[in-house]
């Protein structure tokens, strides 16, 4: 695998902007980290297309919101716990 990505930087850029995403996404970072991020993804299309998948990805989970899950699944659910936790 090369040592660089096709935007001439090391591929170790890319794996740290990933390990924060959700955090940047999420407003979580202080100025300067999102300032770099905000660089990189600038001078990044990887990068550029990740984030903006990852941001639609979260977009879909909202609006799907939190469905009931059907009694009979959740006593299903619970029954083979309980199977599975009898020694």
């Amino acid at each position: 695998m090369s040592e660089h990505t096709p935007h001439n930087h090391p591929d170790f850029r890319c794996r740290e902007l990933f390990a924060r995403m959700s955090e940047y996404l999420d407003n979580e970072l202080d100025g300067s980290l999102c300032r770099e991020i905000e660089g990189h993804l600038n001078e990044c299309q990887a990068c550029k297309v990740c984030l903006s998948t990852l941001k639609r990805t979260v977009a879909l989970c909202r609006e799907a919101g939190a469905a009931p899950i059907p009694e009979t699944l959740s006593r299903r659910l619970r029954e083979l716990i309980a199977t599975l936790a009898k020694p």
